[in-house]
């Protein structure tokens, strides 16, 4: 056939074209730039791809999501190349790319330094000027054994082939169903100057690539068990320009000054011991404060919600996580056993959802009892692998708001849309207020249940989703293994997105322990179970509002809302009464009656973000009065000291910023 018919797709318009047999995809986009892969029948295809009768073809962007992965795959492979050439020895393990980047394995017999990055990035900015082609080529598993036989981990991957996983990036490698090698060949010569196996696309140079900056090293088992050996894992980053590179290192710069671990030791909040163990940390007076502040504003509205408390103990019988299905499916986030009262297995609860079921089912319940909303703030440990261990954000000790509602199949749909509403409403109480919701759905190869008890459930959630008019994003296979669940996601003062609270709607826990109540018409029926986290944990939300607010607490949350500066000592004892007065209406506030000046005093208590500061000297004790200076450095003079103590206490109680 010298001529072939392809569709060209576009979002807007398609439009059918004749073209010579042999056409490469990259043809059809020769005058947009931006087009660096094409999308062919659903498939992702580089743009060397010889186009087939009948093809439809869409032109993939590099700032496009797909575009992205592709440019920063490309990039990985660029520093892979320039690792080798400068340490020979290096073997290969996987690179994948990743949310705003890429990195790669290498196993070296030293950890690469500071100085090993520069010079890597160095090398591969020489590779991406000689503008090599990224060239596909299909191979036998026997040949790419052979080709690859210095390439102990390539070799494994060989043996994975179309049964890779998508967790440990092994999919880009071999996720196909054949095998493939990309040659970096010599744009003048054609002569090959480095391989690796993988499924591709890639760019069609390397001159495609605008900008990129390697960012860290760090340690990484290969395909993330801890029973393989130890790599040492490059991370880099790559855009479609070079604006875009430096406002991306920019961001992480305003990231990096809001850590919530870098703030929490500059503000005396929280540590994490080595003597008490990663993922596992103590909370400080001034940490303790706010802790407290956010447990107890979450308690009252509960309680003006209907909820009620409960407590459980840390520690069950495994045979309990047995009932749950949680051994079955969950045995490897928990801690391991303990054995006790003669051999029998103890568990460190990674849930509270089993023993929220045994209160119910404690003792008979009636229909005239639902919904009833069980509230704990439970203690959870769960063991995650050390590489993931994050701070607060992923520990291995946590406390959760938790609560279970258990209602009939009548009230289902009215209780999440209330739980919902709440769940939103709270958030937005301490501060949070730009959300999407996403509904994940059945993963067909881990569920307990049946398929139509599924369908119901996630119709009901999407409904109620669907009510708040916030974004609905899908998730696929996301959820956990007992039912649908909507997850709140929210963006922080920066842009970046925190999964907050879930609300899971449960017909399959319920099955499992047999939980009943008494129906009108006095037969026993089954209860509806909805999870519900409203923070997630304590811990990580307080993560997160720490970076949201980069360590500037608003009034009604800060550990300190005010500390009293006296310009001089014979003004102590003034701001000392004016303190005391503050506190019997319940303000914390302090008074600095250190030998400090006063302008160390206030850059002291700057650096501490104290939400007010107030200042006294002589015309203010002559006039009764006191002077407000603010973070951003304003001042109010001259406010008499009851109207001072009224504006506090009324920023307290609106919880506004100041």
């Amino acid at each position: 056939m010298s001529e072939v018919r392809v569709t060209v797709q576009s979002a807007s318009e398609s439009e059918e074209r004749t073209v010579s047999a042999g056409t490469t995809a990259g043809a059809l986009f020769a005058d947009d730039r931006t087009v660096i892969a094409a999308r062919v029948a659903g498939e992702l295809k580089d743009l060397s791809y010889a186009l087939a009768d009948g093809d439809v073809v869409e032109g993939v962007e590099i700032s496009s999501p797909d575009g992205l992965d592709i440019l920063r795959h490309s990039t990985a492979h660029v520093m892979a190349q320039a690792v080798q050439e400068l340490f020979p020895e290096a073997k290969l393990g996987i690179g994948p790319p990743v949310r705003d980047g890429f990195y790669y394995d290498f196993d070296v017999e030293k950890p690469f330094t500071p100085e090993d990055l520069k010079v890597i990035e160095k090398k591969m900015q020489e590779i991406q000027k000689r503008g090599q082609r990224f060239a596909r080529r299909v191979v036998t598993d026997e040949d790419a054994r052979a080709e690859l036989a210095d390439e102990p981990y390539k070799l494994e991957l060989i043996g994975i082939k179309g049964s890779a996983s998508t967790d440990d990036g092994a999919d880009v490698e071999v996720g196909g169903g054949e095998l493939t090698i990309y040659d970096n060949l010599d744009a003048k010569t054609g002569e090959l100057c480095w391989k690796d196996l993988c499924r591709g696309p890639h760019l069609p140079t390397t001159r495609n690539i605008p900008a990129f900056k390697l960012m860290r090293n760090a340690a990484a088992y290969w395909r993330g068990s801890e029973k393989n050996p130890m790599l040492q894992r490059i991370y880099g980053t790559a855009w479609p320009s070079k604006d875009e590179l430096k406002a991306h290192l920019d961001f992480l710069a305003e990231a990096e000054k809001r850590d919530h671990r870098k703030l929490g030791n500059e503000l005396d909040l929280f540590s994490i011991p080595d003597e008490i163990g990663s993922g596992l940390a103590v909370f400080h007076p001034k940490g303790g404060i706010i802790r407290r502040t956010m447990e107890d504003y979450s308690r009252r509205r509960h309680e003006e919600e209907g909820y009620e408390f409960v407590y459980s103990p840390h520690a069950t019988k495994g045979a309990l996580f047995e009932k749950s299905g949680h051994l079955d499916w969950y045995a490897e986030g928990m801690y391991p056993p303990m054995q006790l009262d003669g051999g029998t297995d103890y568990y460190l609860k990674p849930m509270n959802c089993p023993m929220h079921n045994l209160i119910f089912d404690a003792r008979g319940r009636s229909y005239r009892e639902l919904p009833l909303r069980l509230f704990e703030f439970g203690t959870v440990y769960r063991y995650e692998k050390s590489g993931v261990v994050h701070g607060l954000t992923r520990a291995r000790g946590f406390t959760q708001d938790d609560a279970h509602i258990y209602c009939t199949r009548e009230q289902m749909a009215e209780e999440l849309d209330r739980t919902l509403t709440f769940v939103l409403n709270l958030l937005r109480d301490y501060g949070l207020t730009d959300f999407y919701l996403e509904l994940s759905t059945k993963d067909p190869e881990k569920f307990v249940g049946s398929d139509e008890v599924w369908e119901e459930a996630t119709s009901v959630l999407q409904q109620v989703a669907e009510k708040q008019g916030l974004p609905l994003t899908p998730d696929p296979g996301g959820a956990a293994f007992y039912g649908p669940k909507i997850s709140v996601q929210a963006r922080d003062a920066i842009g970046r997105t925190w999964q907050m609270s879930t609300v899971q709607l449960d017909f399959n826990l319920p099955e499992r322990f047999n939980l009943e109540y008494t129906a009108p018409d006095g037969t026993k029926q089954r209860p509806v179970m909805i999870h519900r986290a409203l923070f997630g944990s304590i811990e990580r939300f307080f993560a997160v509002l720490l970076e949201h607010y980069a360590g500037a607490m608003p009034p009604w949350l800060a550990p300190v809302q005010a500390v009293g500066i006296p310009i001089g000592d014979s003004h102590v004892e003034y701001l000392q009464e004016f303190a005391a007065d503050a506190k019997k209406k319940g303000l914390r506030v302090e008074v600095d009656a250190s030998s400090d000046r006063m302008q160390k005093k206030i850059r002291n208590q700057q650096r501490q973000k104290v939400p007010f500061m107030v200042i006294v000297g002589d015309d203010d004790m002559n006039a009764g009065t006191v002077s407000f200076r603010y973070r951003d450095g304003s001042q109010e003079n001259g406010i008499p000291r009851d109207e001072a103590i009224a504006k506090l206490l009324d920023v307290v109680e609106r919880r506004v910023q100041v």
